[in-house]
C-alpha cells in the first residue's frame, strides 16, 4: 500500500475518533466519514508502517445507519465527525469507544450503562468561538478546518444555538465599516476572534483584537442590540501574542453587566466573561446530579473535588457532606469558588485550595481517612502523584469524570491495579489494586461529534 493508491475495502470497525477502519494488505487504514459494515472506495493519504490514513471517495455499499448530514459545511470544518451517522448509532459508537479504551488500555472488560442524553442532537451548544481572518482583503468569519488554520466561512451552525446565525450576520454588518480580519503571518488586523456564551437565555459576547483598539465600538453595540434581543454584555479582549491562545489577559466591559446570576441544583452562582461552562447545559446538569447521587449522603465524611474549577460541583457536593474541599490551579477560578461558597452560606463547610493537585493532594490525604473523592481532570488525565495519593487514601468511593476515554482508562487501570508504574513507564499490573469499577456512565455532552463525557464510580476493595 502506497500514498495516493485508490483502493476498495470493507469497513470492519470504528476508531476512537469515529472514523471507519479498513484492514487491507496487512495495514490498518483509518478512513473518516465511513461507517462499520460499508464497502468503500478510498484514497491513501499517508502510510506509516502498518498504519495508514485514507480519504473517503465513494460509498459502494451503504450502512443502514448512514444518513444525509443537515449541515452544508459537514466534512469541511473541524466541528462534527458523526453527523452522517444516525443518532441511535452515534450513541452505540460512543459506548463502544469507552469500552474499547478500557479493554485495550486498562485490560478491563466493562459494560457501560445507557448513554445519558440531553434535549436533542442539534442546537445544544451554549458556547461559540469564531475566528475572523483576512482572506485576500476580505474579512471572513467561521470555523477552522480540522488540523489547519484555514477558516471555513459559515452563516450558521446546526449544533450551536439559534442565535448563532444572528451573531454571524451582525458581525458581517460590522465588517462593512472597514473592519479587517486577522492576518496570522503579520499579526495585523482589527479583529481576530468572536466568542459568545449563553446563560439563562442571555449572551455574553467577547471581541478579541490583536491590539488595544476596538474600532467603531459604539456602532458595534448598536448593531448587536438591533439584531439580537438578549445581549447581556459585550467585552473587548486584547491578545497581542502571535500564538494559538484565543484570549489575552486584558478584558474591558463595553456594554452591560459583568456577571450573570444563575442557579443549578440548589446552588446559586455567577457566570462572567472568564468563567468555564460546559457546552451543553442540559447534559451538564444531569452529569452533576449523577455525580452528587453517586457520592451519596456523606454527613460524616469529607468530599474532595480535585480540579474543581470555579467551585460549582464542590458546592453541590457539600450539601450532602460534613465538609468539602476544592483544589484548583487557576487563581481566578479559586476566587470565584470562594465567592460562590460565601454567596450560598457554605463558607464554613468548603475550603478551596489554590495550586496543583499533584502538590496539594498528597498532603491533604495524610490527614483525611473518611473521604469521597471526585476527580475531574483535563484531557491529559491525572498526574502520577494524584493517582498514587488517591490509591492509598482509603477513600470509600472515587468518582472520575472525563472527556477523554484513553486517559480515563489509563488512570482507572492504575487505580484498580490492572496497570502499574514501572519506573517512568506504565505496564500491565496484577489486578491487586485498592479499587474496583462499579459503574461506567456515558454522557452525550457533544452530539454529532466524536467526543463523549464519562463518569466512572470506583469503590474500595474490602
Amino acid at each position: 500500500m502506497q500514498k495516493n493508491d485508490i483502493l476498495e475495502g470493507k469497513v470492519v470497525d470504528i476508531g476512537s475518533n469515529g472514523e471507519g477502519i479498513v484492514k487491507q494488505d496487512g495495514t490498518v487504514v483509518f478512513v473518516p466519514f465511513s461507517i462499520e459494515g460499508e464497502k468503500i472506495e478510498y484514497k491513501v493519504l499517508k502510510v506509516k508502517g502498518n498504519i495508514a490514513f485514507g480519504k473517503l471517495l465513494r460509498v459502494l455499499e451503504k450502512s443502514p445507519f448512514r444518513r444525509e448530514p443537515v449541515c452544508p459545511c459537514f466534512t469541511k470544518c473541524g466541528g462534527c465527525n458523526l453527523q452522517h451517522v444516525s443518532y441511535e448509532k452515534q450513541l452505540d459508537i460512543k459506548r463502544k469507544t469507552i469500552e474499547d479504551a478500557f479493554l485495550k488500555i486498562a485490560k478491563i472488560n466493562v459494560k457501560t450503562e445507557e448513554v445519558v442524553t440531553g434535549n436533542g442532537e442539534y442546537r445544544y451548544r451554549n458556547k461559540l468561538q469564531l475566528p475572523v481572518v483576512n482572506v485576500e482583503g476580505k474579512s471572513e468569519i467561521g470555523f477552522y478546518s480540522e488540523y489547519s488554520h484555514r477558516v471555513v466561512p459559515i452563516d450558521d451552525c446546526m449544533i450551536n444555538a439559534e442565535w448563532t446565525k444572528d451573531i454571524i450576520s451582525a458581525f458581517k454588518e460590522y465588517f462593512l465599516l472597514g473592519i479587517k480580519g486577522y492576518d496570522e503571518a503579520s499579526g495585523s488586523g482589527d479583529i481576530r476572534e468572536v466568542a459568545v456564551k449563553e446563560i439563562g437565555g442571555n449572551l455574553i459576547i467577547t471581541v478579541v483584537t490583536p491590539n488595544s483598539k476596538l474600532k467603531h465600538e459604539e456602532k458595534l453595540v448598536s448593531i448587536l442590540k438591533n439584531r439580537i434581543k438578549n445581549v447581556f454584555s459585550l467585552y473587548h479582549n486584547v491578545n497581542e501574542n502571535k500564538n494559538n491562545v484565543i484570549f489575552g489577559e486584558r478584558y474591558r466591559l463595553i456594554y452591560g453587566e459583568p456577571n450573570y446570576n444563575a442557579e443549578m441544583l440548589g446552588i446559586k452562582y455567577k457566570i462572567g466573561v472568564t468563567s468555564f461552562m460546559q457546552v451543553n447545559t442540559t447534559v451538564c446538569e444531569k452529569l452533576y446530579k449523577t455525580v452528587s447521587e453517586l457520592a451519596g449522603e456523606n454527613k460524616d465524611k469529607t468530599v474532595i473535588d480535585a480540579y474543581s474549577g470555579a467551585g460549582l460541583m464542590t458546592a453541590i457536593l457539600s450539601l450532602k457532606a460534613k465538609r468539602a474541599i476544592g483544589i484548583e490551579i487557576v487563581p481566578e477560578a479559586v476566587k470565584l469558588a470562594n465567592e460562590l461558597s460565601g454567596g450560598n452560606g457554605l463558607s464554613q463547610k468548603i475550603t478551596n485550595y489554590l495550586g496543583k493537585c499533584e502538590e496539594i493532594m498528597p498532603d491533604i490525604m495524610k490527614d483525611i481517612s473518611d473521604a469521597v473523592i471526585v476527580l475531574d481532570p483535563p484531557r491529559k488525565g491525572c498526574d502520577r502523584k494524584v493517582i498514587e495519593s488517591v490509591s492509598f487514601s482509603g477513600a470509600e468511593k472515587i468518582i472520575y469524570v472525563s472527556c477523554m476515554p484513553s486517559t480515563l482508562a489509563r488512570d482507572v487501570g492504575l487505580l484498580t491495579g490492572t496497570l502499574k508504574y514501572d519506573g517512568n513507564s506504565i505496564v500491565d499490573g496484577n489486578e491487586d489494586g485498592n479499587y474496583k469499577v462499579e459503574k461506567v456512565i456515558p454522557f452525550d455532552m457533544f452530539p454529532n461529534t466524536k467526543h463523549v463525557e464519562t463518569v466512572v464510580l470506583l469503590k474500595k476493595v474490602i
